[in-house]
């Protein structure tokens, strides 16, 4: 009986091991994501590896899964400006107009993808809506989308958005390197964590009373924006806090996966690159629409239009001459739009496919 618990706990510290080698490699060349990319990335390939299979399987505990999404929601919540809705307010048409194109552009994309059978129906929608990449895993995950296939398309596409928003500023505009303060891991508690753990704790209570898709994740989000907004509470999560919940978040994604899925991702990356492509492509066009009919200048334009990745974006601007608060309020407009129409879209455009596949079974 000690042979198999022996086996589990040398499998979790190897995993523990490569996932804090990936995650410091991943932020030392400053990768957007890195400390949950790093531990999703040592999941993975320690799941394909069979090192966690048997007598050594693993995976992570549902209650601090439960906990890691609730402190994102937190953590969202307490980023979310409390100048939005002003900014938003101020030039309304203009920001609906930049919302809606981008969410329609990335539900054509899903459809396509879809479409092709690149992934099934929902996943491609959910891997291809342009919000926080956590949140869009999250909902997935919760409406019976493959949570396996979104991560990948999703921290994809935050890479190439990230890196696509920092080349354009560097060499397109002009603007200095992009560099930021060094955030301390163990700040001195205060009232801000306090007010973290409060919505943490209101997340995974209500969720389990109200039964809510993703409760544990939306509730501390917009009990908190909403309490942000009015002065009520601040939400901080220190550092020490996101890197503990982006390792469970990223080896309960990670240890799903398996030889077969891996085969699949493999065969269908080059197809998922060029969807993002095009839709940073589709969103640049927007971003020069904006500069042509609503004279907004063309960095402020592009990394307001930028499909997600709304953290690099944002440390991207606060580096470039921009116009931050316009930023921020379609970033932050059209995330609160994608997780209201979020599942809508999916249901919408999984019916469509489903019918074009019934009617053309042999169209590929």
């Amino acid at each position: 009986m000690a042979r198999p618990s022996l086996s589990r706990a040398l499998a979790w510290l190897a995993l523990i091991a490569l996932s804090a080698l990936l995650a410091a490699g991943l932020d030392l060349v400053h990768f957007p994501a890195a400390l949950l990319l790093g531990p999703m990335l040592a999941a993975i390939a320690l799941a394909a590896s069979g090192l966690t299979s048997g007598a050594r399987a693993i995976s992570a505990p549902r209650p601090l899964f439960e906990l890691a999404q609730a402190a994102v929601g937190a953590m969202i919540a307490g980023q979310i400006p409390a100048s939005v809705l002003p900014e938003i307010g101020r030039d309304w048409p203009i920001f609906a107009a930049g919302v809606v194109s981008v969410i329609v552009a990335a539900a054509l994309l899903g459809y396509l993808l879809a479409r092709r059978q690149v992934l099934p129906g929902n996943t491609a929608v959910w891997g291809s809506s342009p919000g926080a990449a956590q949140a869009m895993v999250f909902l997935a995950e919760a409406h019976g989308a493959d949570i396996r296939l979104v991560a990948v398309m999703q921290y994809l596409r935050v890479g190439m958005v990230a890196g696509g928003a920092s080349m354009v500023a560097r060499f397109w505009v002009g603007a200095p390197e992009i560099a930021s303060a060094p955030t301390p891991w163990f700040p001195i508690p205060d009232r801000g964590l306090l007010d973290a753990l409060l919505l943490m704790a209101l997340g995974v209570v209500l969720t389990r009373i109200t039964r809510m898709a993703a409760g544990t994740f939306l509730i501390p989000l917009l009990l908190g924006a909403f309490a942000n907004g009015v002065g009520w509470l601040s939400p901080v999560t220190p550092e020490w806090m996101m890197a503990l919940a982006y390792a469970v978040i990223g080896w309960a994604i990670g240890l799903r996966f398996s030889r077969d899925i891996l085969r699949h991702t493999a065969r269908a990356l080059p197809r998922l690159a060029v969807s993002i492509l095009l839709l940073m492509g589709l969103c640049g066009l927007m971003a020069a629409a904006l500069v042509a009919f609503a004279g907004v200048d063309p960095l402020t334009a592009y990394l307001a239009t930028s499909p997600g990745g709304a953290d690099s974006v944002a440390v991207i601007a606060a580096a470039s001459d921009v116009d931050m608060a316009f930023v921020m309020a379609m970033q932050t407009l059209r995330f609160i739009v994608v997780l209201a129409t979020g599942p809508m879209i999916a249901r919408f455009v999984a019916a469509r496919v489903d019918a074009a596949l019934r009617q053309a079974p042999s169209d590929r």
